[in-house]
């Protein structure tokens, strides 16, 4: 597959006449790039001021991005990546996320397996739950971890980066509701 190597974000010339990767919604399909501007527009230049190549790769990695919303892995952003091209490696998208989280596109977390996950375009700072029964995420929001907050900072001088906070447990649906065991008499 040969990528074209325009300025201009025209899905036609960057895939040719190869049909769009699935993951784009048809939402964002029809979507018009005359909207209001997308904070990914300019970064094509701030990624060459911090001595970053644009190269077709990049290019792949920022339209992954763009027509992505919420919460990706590492894996899935690598694996939308080469979808569009084959040729795009894990360094480069990797070097790349690091420095659109200092450009603050990005934001990068830990799932409760360990491994890293990239929250687009965050709009506030907020943690993560994770039940660990059913698999289901939720954002921790910052009124949710305030005691947390307030008493780490209180009892230890401890400043919380709350988007590195990752809760496991176990949900309401999967039995995580505290239950008070009856009392039985105590004989003797």
């Amino acid at each position: 597959m040969r990528l074209a190597a325009t300025s201009r974000n025209s899905d036609s010339a960057y895939y040719g006449s190869q049909q769009r990767p699935s993951w784009i919604s048809p939402e964002r399909r029809n979507m018009t790039r005359l909207s209001a501007p997308s904070p990914w527009q300019g970064v094509r230049d701030q990624l060459r001021a911090r001595g970053l190549r644009w190269t077709p790769q990049r290019r792949s990695l920022i339209d992954v991005l763009s027509r992505s919303e919420g919460h990706l892995s590492g894996v899935e952003i690598l694996r939308r990546c080469r979808e569009v091209d084959p040729l795009t490696t894990p360094s480069t998208v990797y070097r790349t996320l690091d420095v659109l989280e200092l450009l603050g596109l990005v934001r990068h977390a830990h799932g409760p397996d360990g491994n890293e996950e990239y929250h687009l375009l965050p709009a506030d700072e907020h943690g993560h739950l994770y039940c660990s029964a059913c698999g289901r995420g939720w954002e921790l929001r910052p009124s949710e971890a305030q005691d947390l907050v307030a008493g780490l900072a209180r009892e230890r001088g401890f400043e919380v980066d709350l988007s590195h906070v990752t809760v496991v447990g176990r949900c309401r649906d999967c039995g995580g509701e505290v239950r008070v065991a009856p009392t039985s008499p105590v004989s003797g």
